[in-house]
């Protein structure tokens, strides 16, 4: 018998032992996983959307990239890191969008028309997502990490974004214009060169009237988060045919769980449209705006998992602070389908797209986040 060898019957010193591996490798086999499960659900398209859509749910949450933190941080401390990196993004984005949007007649920009409905919606949605401490991007990677006061918001948001469909063609009966496109106003280049002048001016105008730039976010992290946003946006644009959206899918979302109570959407101006009702009655994965929610959901809480910051500690937070925040999250829903969207579906993608709606959803629901940030103060929520 050689040296090496073991008595008769003898385990292997390596017999019993797991094989770990690294939690890298097990988030990536994770997101393999669920992007082939929706391929082979739903198709090729959509499976390329949930990878679009877990690529937003890490980056965002990587650097709690944060847009309602980075209104509330410039409001409050005069750091205009949050918003930059916010416009950062949102530039890149339209540089190769809006000529994709001039050119390609299979894509379609994220235009809305200028109603009382979008002033109105705007306005409460800024003023809600500082009570609810995130938009719906925020609310959804939040949740996602397992944020508890997120979790509590996320399935009201849900319900107030059904609701808000629901009664949209009753806010747009108060009064609208149609929508404008810079890109069939101007042409391509003007509308670009218009854009990416006025994110600059708004740029320098916050930077010459800064305090800190380190109260908050600190390095070039957020930057290059805003860079990795850009890049998926576009894929999303080209792959979906549309521009990343958040607010419809958590609508559908409601819509169908609605349906399956047994409630009769048929009569309903908006969800009982064709449309909505093959949508309701077809897999959540059909749709593109759902697909990339979920997949936000899941990057986040891989990315948080990852880490090991998963259910991450708020402290105390007493009863009356629970119930705004909850009431804050319908709010949000709602007022978010009567701005058609949110900061990501209105404000990035609106801008990013040459829709004169997101310039009018921007400087409104700035104006609502002042209100809210005061508000958000009286009733003692930090951070």
């Amino acid at each position: 018998m050689t040296g090496s060898a073991l008595p008769a019957g003898a385990l292997h010193p390596d017999a019993g032992r797991v094989v770990r591996l690294p939690g890298h490798l097990l988030a990536i086999l994770a997101v393999l996983a669920g992007w082939v499960a929706v391929t082979w659900l739903a198709g090729a398209r959509q499976g390329l959307l949930f990878l679009i859509g877990t690529g937003f749910g890490a980056v965002l949450s990587s650097v709690a990239f944060g847009f309602t933190t980075g209104w509330r941080v410039w409001i409050r401390q005069r750091d205009p890191t949050g918003m930059l990196a916010q416009f950062l993004a949102i530039g890149l984005t339209a540089i190769v969008a809006i000529p994709l949007l001039a050119g390609r007649t299979e894509l379609s920009g994220a235009a809305a028309p200028l109603s009382w409905s979008l002033v109105i919606g705007a306005f409460v949605f800024g003023g809600a997502m500082q009570l609810a401490d995130g938009c719906g991007s925020g609310t959804l990677y939040k949740a996602g990490l397992g944020h508890p006061v997120s979790l509590a918001v996320f399935p009201a948001f849900v319900a107030g974004s059904f609701l808000g469909a629901a009664h949209l063609d009753a806010w747009l009966s108060l009064g609208a214009l149609p929508a404008v496109s810079l890109i069939d106003a101007l042409g391509a280049s003007a509308a670009l060169l218009l854009e990416l002048a006025a994110l600059a001016g708004l740029g320098a105008w916050l930077w010459s009237r800064r305090r800190t730039t380190t109260s908050r976010w600190q390095g070039r992290g957020i930057y290059l988060a805003a860079v990795a946003m850009a890049l998926l946006a576009i894929a999303n644009l080209v792959v979906a045919g549309q521009p990343w959206g958040i607010v419809y899918g958590l609508g559908l979302w409601g819509a169908k769980i609605v349906t399956w109570a047994g409630v009769d959407l048929g009569a309903n101006p908006f969800w009982g449209r064709e449309a909505q009702q093959a949508q309701i009655a077809a897999s959540l994965l059909d749709d593109v705006t759902s697909v990339t929610d979920l997949g936000l959901l899941v990057g986040s809480f891989l990315l948080a998992w990852r880490r090991r910051a998963a259910c991450p500690a708020v402290g105390r937070v007493t009863r009356r602070q629970w119930i705004w925040s909850v009431v804050a999250g319908l709010v949000l829903g709602y007022s978010a389908r009567l701005a058609f969207g949110c900061n990501v579906g209105a404000f990035f993608s609106g801008i990013s797209t040459g829709s004169l709606h997101g310039w009018v959803w921007f400087a409104c629901a700035f104006a609502g986040s002042l209100v809210g940030v005061r508000l958000r103060e009286h009733i003692g929520l930090r951070g």
